[in-house]
């Protein structure tokens, strides 16, 4: 696993009040969390937060649930950004970075930092050709989930690409509206990409249950006014289609930079979350970092990563401008590692499924109760017989034991974890 080369310090160019300025770009879950761990955390120099959506910076489950369903209006962070002295430029892209004269490029001129966070998180996957077929949605933007709310009233027949998690919630949503819904998936099961073949098997079950067309080992090969078209030849009429796919760093307007960005277009940070360049940041769905505990590089494209990821951003940039207020050079390493046990949640089909950790590595599946006796389980993934990842299903209890327990490396009793009844602290050894 390689880490950033070692990078050289610059002299800080002074920000207002004589102290270093730091300009946070993407106003999302991750970009939000940085600037309010940096006040949090006792740094008192300017801090610019620049979003390029309009709106008040928000926060992204509700869309596929409340402000979907019109139960909620919006999901804006409930942050006094004026309070914490932190300036907000909405409705602003930034096209570029130049980072010898340390500015930004955005359409209305350029901005100076001299501390640099990227959070500008990810960006959906298309279908190719769908660009201009009308009824054809994404769902990854409040104004999004504004456009496919009327649909949803209008009870449209929906058909939803994609059996990913977005996919899953939005078809639960679309039901819970009164929508005919069908699934189209290209792999032979939903979560291919994210679960192994024994965990998803009884999850394709949930579609049938709530009325949900799945159709898997099917591709769409043209979307058309109305109907979308599988390469087999099936004709699947379509007053809506729903778009989820995938998602992808939103790293494009960094070419150029001199920031390294992997094949995947994460931005390649090392274990403090900094980029190749000096006094450049990267966290969120944007970024890579290096996992000791795991032993690889992680992508994550969950909240918790946006969350937790921004208190490491911040400690060790405030050392860092510790450290030069006194004359002295910048902490190495820097104070914070970043090395979490991912976490994440999606709510389908009346179930609540939580996941932890990374099972890529695991040498052993461990069940706590089967989907055939009853509809709550979990699945452990053991390495070396120490608790690495988990998905759990309606066992909340099972979920926030074993988060603890995988962050502290511990092992478990087999025989003692697969039985649902012991409280799974208790199998630890």
């Amino acid at each position: 696993m390689s880490e950033q080369p070692e990078q050289t310090e610059r002299p800080a160019r002074p920000g207002r009040s004589g102290r270093r300025h730091v300009v946070v770009v993407g106003a999302g879950m991750a970009g939000v969390q940085t600037a309010v761990a940096l006040r949090e955390q006792g740094f008192t120099g300017p801090v610019t937060l620049i979003g390029a959506e309009p709106h008040q910076p928000y926060d992204r489950p509700p869309l596929s649930k409340a402000v979907l369903l019109g139960a909620a209006e919006g999901s804006a962070f409930p942050i006094d950004f004026d309070a914490l002295d932190v300036e907000l430029r909405l409705g602003l892209a930034v096209t570029g970075v130049r980072a010898a004269a340390r500015e930004l490029d955005t359409e209305a001129g350029s901005v100076p930092y001299d501390v640099l966070v990227i959070a500008t998180g990810a960006e959906p996957l298309t279908l190719p050709g769908t660009g201009d077929v009308p009824g054809v949605h994404l769902l990854r933007t409040l104004d999004d989930a504004a456009r496919l709310r009327p649909v949803l009233e209008r009870k449209h027949d929906i058909v939803v690409v994609g059996a990913g998690w977005i996919g899953a919630e939005f078809a639960t949503a679309a039901r819970a509206a009164g929508c005919a819904v069908t699934v189209v998936e290209a792999a032979d099961r939903p979560l291919a990409g994210a679960l192994p073949t024994e965990v998803t098997a009884p999850m394709a079950d949930w579609y049938a249950e709530h009325g949900v067309e799945l159709i898997t080992g099917a591709r769409v090969a043209a979307v058309e006014s109305g109907a979308v078209l599988l390469a087999d030849g099936r004709r699947l009429p379509a007053g809506a289609v729903v778009v989820g796919v995938g998602a992808r760093p939103a790293t494009g307007w960094l070419a150029g930079s001199g920031i390294e960005t992997g094949p995947d277009g994460s931005i390649t940070a090392d274990a403090y979350l900094r980029t190749s360049l000096p006094e450049v940041y990267a966290v969120g769905d944007c970024a890579s970092f290096p996992s000791a505990r795991y032993g690889r590089r992680l992508l994550v494209h969950h909240w918790d990563n946006a969350l937790q990821g921004p208190r490491a951003v911040a400690a060790n940039v405030i050392a860092t401008e510790a450290a030069a207020g006194a004359g002295g050079a910048a902490p190495e390493p820097p104070p914070q590692r970043y090395d979490p046990v991912p976490y994440f949640w999606s709510e389908q089909f009346g179930r609540f499924v939580q996941y932890a950790g990374d099972h890529s590595g695991a040498d052993t599946l461990l069940w706590r109760g089967r989907p055939e006796d009853g509809p709550a389980w979990t699945v452990l993934w053991l390495r070396e017989g120490v608790l690495v990842a988990m998905v759990s299903v309606d066992r909340p209890r099972d979920l926030a034991q074993g988060r603890k327990l995988a962050l502290a490396g511990a092992r478990l009793d087999p025989r003692r974890a697969s039985d649902p009844s012991v409280p799974l602290k208790a199998a630890s050894i």
